[in-house]
């Protein structure tokens, strides 16, 4: 697979084509004649398209920029949209479908731009409520329904009700709940390194630690990849995986890198962005919990929890965190990620991070307080 990375003094027909893109959107005022350029200019719009859709903000067009930016140039009309099986269609158009259809109360999942099992079922559900055909295709009749229904709509998040509903009938137990531990990285990708460390060889070994403690419990538990895998998944495999589980959380597991060697600290992600809708309000109690749980068992620095909408985040099904665990070029960080005992204290919080997802307001402890021996009486 060819590598996508266009950056500050590149050129050529791509550097042209993401001009242009961004043009479209407001982001670049792109009137002189070729030759084009990535200037500092196309830069600084990148790095805003970064920031408002929630991806790194880096500057650089990787591959996950490009699509996104290929996915913002669609409006809700200007295609056809169905679920295509093998190759589900992505875009802004499928993101304002959702958003709509949640509004309307009908079931899409997550709003996440992508047109999935979910959102197809919605479509014909809407068709089937509005005297349509149910073939599941958006096109200009479906279009039109949704306009005539809108001015009726006054908001709310109906998305958010359900999942909080379906937490509270899984009940409060963890035996027969699914969870998907991901060890980031493996193989040949040894992912951040400093300090003798190796963010694949301390995340591998977490991973263990947490899959013990969560079976330990009565969890099914899933790992992304076992020790010693040479099996290397991009963030969308990762992601196909877990949901193939079932699984009702996920958590990957990471650790940072920083050209400075001060910075430092523990931080957490989950799917979010700036666009209205598109937040998954498990993932940010689930991250929230994790972030708290470390930070009061640890000396590691709050570097808080945020939206993104990275690849893995945005493709699972359940309620998926990522975690950032300290810095491996930061001295005192790596120190503490070098410590076998220090892993076993990060493992516990993320276990009883998950059990606190599914305790009812009233019988949650306090942060750090619960214990892997007190999951059982719960």
């Amino acid at each position: 697979m060819t590598t996508v990375r266009y950056r500050l003094g590149d050129t050529g027909p791509a550097i042209s084509e993401i001009r242009t893109k961004l043009t479209l959107l407001g982001l670049l005022d792109d009137t002189a004649p070729g030759p084009h350029t990535f200037d500092e200019d196309v830069d600084r719009a990148v790095r805003q398209f970064q920031q408002e859709r929630g991806l790194t903000v880096t500057g650089v067009v990787d591959a996950t920029t490009y699509r996104v930016l290929d996915e913002a140039r669609w409006r809700l009309g200007d295609r056809l949209l169905s679920y295509v099986v093998a190759n589900p269609q992505t875009g802004d158009d499928v993101l304002a479908l959702q958003r709509r259809l949640s509004e309307l109360g009908f079931d899409v999942g997550q709003v996440d731009g992508v047109f999935g099992p979910r959102t197809d079922e919605a479509v014909r559900e809407l068709q089937r409520n509005t005297g349509l055909t149910p073939d599941g295709t958006c096109g200009p009749s479906t279009f039109k329904a949704l306009g005539r229904l809108a001015p009726i709509v006054t908001g709310g998040r109906p998305d958010t009700l359900r999942a909080s509903e379906a937490l509270r009938r899984a009940g409060k137990r963890l035996p027969g709940k699914v969870v998907v531990i991901d060890p980031g990285h493996g193989g040949a990708d040894r992912g951040n390194t400093g300090h003798g460390l190796e963010e694949a060889a301390i995340v591998e070994d977490l991973g263990a630690r947490i899959e013990g403690r969560l079976t330990a419990t009565g969890v099914q538990t899933y790992l992304t990849r076992g020790p010693g895998s040479e099996v290397e998944l991009d963030e969308i495999g990762r992601a196909e995986f877990a949901n193939e589980t079932g699984a009702n959380l996920m958590v990957s597991l990471h650790v940072d890198a920083h050209p400075n060697p001060s910075a430092s600290g523990v931080s957490t992600y989950y799917y979010g962005g700036d666009r209205p809708g598109t937040m998954s309000a498990i993932g940010e109690q689930f991250a929230g919990l994790i972030q708290r749980e470390i930070v009061a068992r640890t000396d590691l620095l709050n570097c808080h929890s945020h939206a993104k909408t990275w690849d893995l985040l945005r493709h699972t099904k359940m309620a998926t965190v990522r975690v950032e665990l300290g810095y491996v070029t930061n001295e005192n960080d790596a120190a503490r990620l070098a410590d076998p005992d220090f892993r076993d204290v990060i493992a516990e919080a993320i276990v009883v991070a998950v059990q606190r997802v599914y305790l009812p307001t009233g019988e949650d402890a306090p942060t750090g307080v619960l214990h892997l021996d007190d999951l059982a009486q719960v």
